[in-house]
């Protein structure tokens, strides 16, 4: 983590700077700022800091929050030394050094306290000087099972609503294909991975829109299928709808029955839909010629799809109509090039669509803006491919070599900011949930 560490040094020489002085003269400007549940300066991360937490499993609530609050790229953990922090707590009420805390960079101040059915949290205004937020949050489970987890992370995404007017992502989660070709899902935070499937080959995991169960593509003897798994019962079944051969990339629509996947066989695929549990032969919706369609991903009303064609020549980004009609090329076509665009996922705000592209030899991520169609490229190192977006329509998953073996990655849009989610080999083909409930 990017944390910002301050010692029991620097916090004497900011009691120096507050001892009194003679006064020349008053600045009366102030600074123009953020006011939703803090007060903070337009334009920079506000400084957070998390205190210490005396019970079991306080560490790890903690660190959580800490970390949650980290890599949602819009505020700036400040931490100090604990012998330090506990004397600067108030025995009682709310009368902090709320000026001592303003010199040492903090803005906010997160008080966890253990409740009887899991943890208060109370947010301290530094500039306001009062306490402007609490909340209850239940924790399930034992301590740092995934559903406690998932608890914690739950508090933090509150945390950054009271901050900012808009949740975080942390009580999320992303499926992947492993190293071992097998659907894997882990916390994001990188925590609890964990293998869900054990067939032939699994690649291609798709969440429905609630996070209770996800699709994926296996291979049987009758050849590459789609296949649903369910998180609450843990069963696993072959849907029915899909034909013999070759059927790939499947995506849930925003209404969780309706899924688009790839099908064909020599000569081309296309893209159809089926309805869940609907044991009627699925539709066709593209009509390729011979090429290839793949990789659907629906926009957020659920009315278009964007997909990958190669009816031009070579693989672009295209848009359509859920039923079909209208396709429309999305990304910039040059005639002669040879370009390799694939892979698109539609932002939940519908703002913009991620997408690999192949430069100078080597697949890049890519977004493309659906309002102007200007696009940003944010990898340059190793092979990137297969974006994901988070519910936060900030931050992105994607498979990259840039360290080596392929690795998930997350990637925050707005700074640019990586880190690294996976640290098994192999893994691939990520796709992050929505907001889960524990």
């Amino acid at each position: 983590m990017q944390l910002k560490q301050i010692s029991i040094a620097a916090i004497a020489s900011a009691m120096l700077v507050l001892a009194p002085v003679t006064a020349y003269s008053q600045n009366t400007t102030v600074p123009q700022g953020v006011r939703l549940g803090l007060n903070y300066t337009l334009g920079t991360k506000p400084g957070v800091l998390v205190l210490p937490l005396d019970s079991i499993g306080g560490d790890s609530v903690r660190a959580i929050l800490q970390r949650d609050i980290d890599y949602d790229d819009r505020a700036t953990i400040v931490t100090l030394d604990d012998s330090t922090v506990r004397g600067m707590i108030p025995k009682t009420g709310d009368a902090y050094n709320y000026p001592l805390f303003a010199k040492l960079g903090v803005v906010a101040i997160l008080r966890p306290e253990r409740s009887l059915t899991g943890i208060n949290i109370t947010m301290y205004d530094v500039a306001a000087k009062k306490r402007v937020q609490i909340g209850g949050f239940p924790l399930l489970d034992k301590v740092n099972s995934p559903a406690w987890r998932l608890s914690v992370h739950r508090a933090s995404d509150e945390v950054e609503r009271w901050i900012f007017g808009t949740s975080g992502a942390a009580a999320t989660r992303v499926l992947y294909s492993g190293g071992d070709k097998q659907i894997w899902v882990i916390d994001s935070d990188g925590e609890n991975a964990t293998k869900l499937t054990s067939v032939t080959l699994a690649m291609s995991p798709a969440w429905n829109p609630d996070g209770t169960r996800f699709v994926f593509c296996g291979f049987t003897p009758d050849g590459s299928q789609i296949a649903g798994y369910s998180f609450v019962t843990g069963d696993l079944h072959w849907l029915s709808g899909t034909a013999r051969g070759l059927n790939i990339t499947p995506a849930y629509a925003p209404d969780g029955r309706t899924i688009a996947y790839a099908s064909g066989r020599e000569g081309g695929t296309d893209i159809l839909v089926m309805q869940e549990g609907d044991a009627s032969p699925s539709r066709r919706i593209t009509v390729g010629k011979g090429s290839d369609n793949t990789s659907p991903s629906f926009s957020p009303d659920g009315r278009q799809i964007a997909f990958m064609s190669g009816r031009a020549g070579h693989p672009e980004v295209y848009t359509m109509d859920a039923d079909g009609t209208n396709p429309s090329l999305l990304t910039e076509f040059t005639y002669g090039e040879q370009a390799y665009r694939a892979s698109p996922d539609w932002a939940p705000d519908g703002r913009r669509i991620a997408y690999e592209s192949r430069i100078d030899g080597s697949f890049q991520i890519m977004t493309i803006d659906m309002r102007d169609r200007s696009t940003k490229q944010y990898t340059s190192d190793g092979q990137n491919e297969d974006p994901s977006w988070a519910p936060d329509s900030r931050h992105m998953v994607f498979s990259s070599t840039r360290t080596g073996p392929r690795q998930l990655w997350v990637l925050d849009a707005e700074s640019g900011r990586m880190r690294q989610l996976t640290h098994a080999p192999g893994a691939r083909l990520a796709a992050w949930s929505p907001i889960l409930k524990p």
